[in-house]
């Protein structure tokens, strides 16, 4: 059985292993935790390919415990309900990794939880979406997260040289690459893809010729020849699930119904297409048309409900109206200039009289002082200051050249008049 590559470059240990500093350098929160054997249940979080299922492993590794592996694509109560039971007998407890966590229901993640409560098992999953929402709440809340990041160039980089390394062992051939630019582009910061590509590159070539001269051209004919239509489990999900949103985003229902089709076609979790679509709702269509969100939501619980095959017709539904609808960024770019002048500007004091005032030291003291109650003035509005002092101003809702939020504008320049530049 021939190895693949990306097989043989895992690391065996911490020091082999590349990036993730942050987690796993010299002091950092997760090696230290490591290095002193005392390991929390946790979850890893990140995008594929930056060293999830590796991490897990190397920890059981190191420190000498039983290492049980379940996919959440293909386990089900039962397989969990074993390996708990044998877990019992086990004098240490032993590590449970589950891929994909995000995959697993509720009543599977339930079977979970008493064991991992009472230290049967040290549960590690792994997942690529967010487990706030994948992850039932008690189970989290007995969990450490510890999110990943994607490989940056001097980490792809150095993967490169080993892998040249290895390939040049192992085929007996000279490996000279001249361009790496497709290799990184290819890869997104992914280690798999990385080496999948070349060693999908070098082995179409080195039966023609001893020594591998890789170019950007002779990169990209080899990889569009072979690469499978779609990938759900790696290589072009994300490429995918990027053309889908960007062709919404872009208003092109057609586009985005192929891509809504190469997705379904391929199995992809409709709950991930609908999740994304949510989003978007928000992020590129907000108050310019505030049904968007409604209608995202929506479908988001009724694929729960009906699932495949049907649900396909709900998708498509819900993609055509987004895409079609009119788009607007500005509640995204609001949170954005908000987070960012908070970052900058630090932690201004809430004006006295907008503060609660539940005691009557408090109100002693000026708190909800000359407050003026909305609803007690013509049209429920009447002027006051909300911002910190040194904020006064500011405007971070800038609404966008539609008819909608052309209505809301004209709104609040005749509720607010100069004060925000509406």
């Amino acid at each position: 059985m021939i190895i693949p590559l990306a097989e043989r470059l895992r690391p065996e240990n911490l020091d082999e292993y590349l990036g993730q500093e942050h987690l796993v350098g010299k002091g950092a929160i997760l090696r230290k935790a490591i290095e002193s054997g005392n390991i929390p249940s946790m979850i890893l979080w990140g995008p594929p390919g930056v060293g999830k299922t590796t991490l897990a492993y190397i920890i059981s590794k190191q420190l000498n415990r039983t290492f049980y592996t379940l996919s959440a694509v293909s386990s089900g109560v039962k397989d969990v309900r074993d390996i708990i039971s044998r877990s019992k007998e086990s004098k240490d407890s032993p590590f449970l990794f589950i891929d994909e966590i995000h995959r697993f229901s509720k009543s599977q993640q339930d079977a979970l939880l008493g064991a991992v409560e009472k230290g049967i098992v040290t549960f590690i999953g792994a997942t690529t979406e967010n487990p706030s929402f994948e992850v039932i709440s008690p189970l989290l809340s007995r969990c450490q997260i510890y999110i990943l990041k994607e490989f940056g160039e001097k980490h792809l980089l150095q993967l490169l040289e080993l892998a040249n390394e290895n390939l040049e062992r192992a085929l007996d051939i000279k490996i000279q690459v001249k361009e790496r630019e497709a290799l990184l582009r290819i890869s997104g910061g992914d280690a798999r893809k990385l080496l999948n590509a070349l060693e999908l590159v070098t082995t179409s070539e080195y039966k023609q010729n001893k020594e591998v001269v890789i170019t950007n051209d002779l990169t990209m004919k080899i990889i569009q020849q072979n690469l499978a239509i779609y990938d759900k489990g790696g290589e072009m999900h994300y490429d995918i699930i990027s053309a889908f949103i960007k062709s919404i985003r872009g208003s092109d229902p057609n586009a985005a119904v192929y891509w809504l089709a190469r997705m379904v076609e391929a199995g992809e979790d409709p709950k991930f297409i609908a999740r994304r679509m949510l989003i978007l709702a928000s992020e590129d269509i907000g108050n310019a048309n505030p049904n968007a969100l409604l209608l995202a939501n929506a479908c988001f619980q009724a694929i729960d409900v009906i699932g495949y095959p049907e649900c396909d017709i709900i998708l498509s539904q819900t993609v055509i109206y987004l895409a079609c609808s009119i788009k607007s960024n500005a509640s995204y770019q609001a949170i954005r200039k908000a987070g960012k002048m908070f970052r900058t500007h630090g932690d201004h004091p809430v004006p006295l009289h907008i503060r609660n005032a539940p005691t009557k030291l408090m109100k002693n003291i000026g708190y909800g002082k000359d407050y003026k109650y909305a609803h007690n003035y013509d049209q429920n509005f009447v002027e006051q200051e909300f911002f910190p002092e040194k904020l006064k101003g500011t405007k971070l809702y800038d609404p966008q050249d539609n008819p909608r939020e052309n209505e809301i504008r004209a709104r609040l320049k005749s509720l607010w008049k100069k004060k925000y530049g509406y």
